[in-house]
């Protein structure tokens, strides 16, 4: 129960004084229903309908003055209360169930931006290691069921507010019978205990198909080209099925369950009642006024004991959805980058010198020995080209992903001009950065907003020049709407080409002092490739520029070339120099190259 507590406790540090004005609506609300229901035996008495003995009651005095007025005044007078409380009652449930709603509202937003918050601060190893699917599962639908659990929790102090008043109420009036009822009421909480451990059950197995199910999805419409392209529409369309299947029948048990303990209730209420006529009749000889109040009171009461027990029940199946939350939060903050309260007044990082690697070391997993970069001992210039080549798997990215500050070294030390990286440093080298992936990424807007993300001040003319460096202005001014062209989820309406060249444009737009590509000109032809490098050329002695190539002879004008193989460095120098080295890595991969093009 500790998840609930958890949220109990959210709840209240979120919406503060508003949760007690609330609580105390409720109690007020409470005995202006129980005032109103006290109004029925003085109405009933005064229609002569039928003769209702209070005597006996705590309230005797009140009913015999009322009595002593005469029914042509009392009758309009009492109706006239009990219209107003009714209507004071419901002005009060209405406004409460406003507030409620604030609250519960209130609390999702909150509870979206903490958890984004801390996921967006975390480090890139927290990515490395999750499943994006069942990332977007806690921030959509575990946060929104969590957060849907705060209006059980609402309902649930509600009902147990109004329950404790009307027991007040009722053992005022009477404490034996009212004493009888309750224990009546503990022994059968105390059997439906099964309907809550099934509720919780019920809650993992609709927790691990919800994230099964978005898992799944995502998988498939990621890979819908291969779906399509390969016919697997059918099997994808049973897996479909089988999986919606299941959550149906989960929540029709669910609903079941639900009605079932609602069943139970609402019988052993209406046995109970009976049997409390019968004892309060026999054995407690109670008065006709008091037995109809306390009948009148528990009438109103049960109800009420059956919505606790929904509410435990709905606060139940949501618990694995509360720890699903609570866990991720937990995750992000441990994984938390850096402790910066005014990110936004951060400088870029100028390099002045060179970036370092003195004996650094890097491993996936710690608990395997197989290291993906080893023993690095590696000189950056400021303002100068520096290539980074090898075999697929040869750790290219992950060394670029180190240099950026992605990752964090095992072991040694990555200096910045002489000084560590840390956390002290690492946004403003992140400013100083603009990274151009392989597989490059857009947004579904327009070509303008996805350069402006980068820039939001950038003018006109800045953003043509970046264009025209890339050499995707030509094919922009043919689109239909120029800049303000709709380019689809992730660049879908554009060839590969033409999104690597406006992601390259981006990456330029932001005027960084470090540009990384990885294989950044892999999908060009060799026209815009020619291009690209005459322009890189532009760049030299102006940037400080890291490119992972896979095509050698877009790295024939580096100021240096490493060589990976197996997380080490097994060669270093200039591209000629490297390439007179007949039985060295790099004049394999270079006649292997030439070769492939013949």
């Amino acid at each position: 129960m500790k998840e609930i507590f958890y949220f109990v406790k959210k709840l209240h540090s979120f919406s503060g004084k508003i949760l007690y004005f609330n609580l105390f609506g409720m109690i007020l609300m409470s005995l202006l229903e129980g005032v109103g229901i006290l109004f029925l035996i003085p109405m009933i008495s005064m229609s002569d309908i039928v003769s209702i003995n209070t005597g006996g009651t705590p309230l005797s005095g009140v009913f015999d003055a009322l009595h002593s007025i005469p029914s042509s005044f009392g009758m309009p007078i009492i109706l006239g209360i009990y219209v107003l409380l009714v209507i004071g009652q419901n002005i009060l449930q209405r406004q409460i169930t406003i507030r409620n709603t604030i609250i519960q509202h209130g609390f999702f937003r909150h509870l979206r931006i903490e958890t984004y918050d801390a996921l967006l601060h975390s480090n890139w190893d927290f990515f490395i290691k999750k499943r994006k699917s069942d990332i977007i599962n806690s921030l959509t639908s575990e946060i929104a069921t969590a957060s849907a659990g705060t209006h059980s929790v609402l309902q649930f102090i509600a009902s147990l507010i109004f329950t404790m008043i009307q027991i007040g109420l009722a053992f005022w009036l009477s404490a034996n019978i009212t004493i009888f009822v309750l224990i009546s009421g503990l022994l059968l909480i105390f059997f439906s205990r099964k309907f809550l451990k099934r509720s919780l059950a019920l809650g993992n197995k609709n927790y691990v198909s919800g994230k099964k199910y978005l898992a799944g999805i995502t998988d498939q419409i990621n890979g819908i080209k291969d779906i399509k392209s390969n016919t697997l529409e059918e099997s994808r369309m049973s897996w479909f099925r089988e999986v919606t299947q299941n959550m149906q029948n989960e929540q029709v048990e669910y609903a079941k369950l639900n009605t079932k303990s609602q069943l139970y209730y609402k019988a052993a209420s209406a046995l109970l009642i009976a049997l409390f006529i019968l004892v309060a009749m026999n054995m407690f000889k109670a008065q006709g006024g008091q037995l109809i109040l306390i009948i009148l009171i528990f009438s109103r009461l049960w109800p009420r004991v059956a919505g606790i027990q929904a509410s435990m029940e709905q606060i139940a199946m949501r618990i694995p959805s509360y720890k699903a939350v609570i866990n991720l939060q937990n995750e992000c903050k441990l994984a938390k980058e850096f402790q910066v309260e005014d990110a936004y007044d951060i400088k870029p990082l100028q390099i002045r010198r060179g970036i370092e690697c003195q004996n650094v070391s890097f491993r996936y997993n710690k608990m395997q020995p197989t290291y993906a970069l080893q023993d690095i001992n590696l000189f950056v210039p400021a303002n100068q080209m520096t290539a980074v080549v090898g075999r697929s798997g040869a750790g290219k990215s992950t060394l670029i992903d180190l240099l950026m500050g992605l990752n964090k070294q095992e072991n040694g030390d990555l200096l910045l001009d002489g000084v560590p990286l840390s956390t002290a440093n690492l946004l403003s080298l992140r400013r100083a950065i603009s990274y151009v992936p392989q597989d490059p990424f857009l947004f579904n807007e327009s070509v303008r907003e996805n350069l402006l993300i980068v820039e939001p001040n950038a003018n006109e003319e800045e953003i043509w020049e970046a264009l025209e460096f890339s050499s995707a202005a030509e094919f922009v001014k043919q689109l239909p709407e120029g800049l303000d062209t709709m380019i689809g989820d992730r660049g879908i309406r554009l060839s590969g080409g033409e999104r690597q060249r406006l992601v390259l444009a981006r990456a330029i737009l932001r005027n960084p002092s470090i540009l990384v590509l990885d294989e950044a000109t892999s999908s060009l032809d060799t026209e815009n490739e020619a291009k690209i490098q005459g322009a890189l050329e532009k760049l030299k002695g102006k940037m400080t520029i890291i490119v992972i190539a896979h095509r050698l002879s877009t790295i024939r004008n580096a100021d240096q070339v490493i060589v990976l193989e197996q997380g080490k460095i097994i060669q270093k120098g200039e591209f000629v120099q490297l390439a007179k080295e007949k039985r060295s890595m790099f004049s394999k991969l270079l006649r292997n190259q030439m070769e492939a093009t013949l």
